[in-house]
């Protein structure tokens, strides 16, 4: 049985991909990733077609979801993926 710590590591890595998800469905992107600095504790998530929209239209639609999922980083920062 796995112990605590690492169930609440595993719950955290599910919290995150559930962000990315809502993210890439809200962005209508077809692929997402992301990448976690640890040191800095900060979010980096590159979602695809995401230059397609303006600053302002990705502040509107990523705020709500970021301010509801509130996921304990110092930043997250959302970026166009290369595909």
């Amino acid at each position: 049985m796995a112990d605590e710590s690492e169930q609440e590591y595993q719950a955290w890595q599910e919290d995150i991909q559930y962000l990315v998800d809502v993210l890439k469905e809200s962005f209508e992107s077809t692929d997402a990733s992301y990448y976690q600095d640890d040191l800095n504790n900060i979010l980096y998530v590159e979602l695809e077609g995401l230059d397609d929209y303006s600053d302002e239209e990705i502040t509107e639609i990523a705020k709500p979801i970021l301010e509801e999922l509130d996921l304990d980083f110092e930043d997250i920062f959302l970026l166009p993926k290369n595909v």
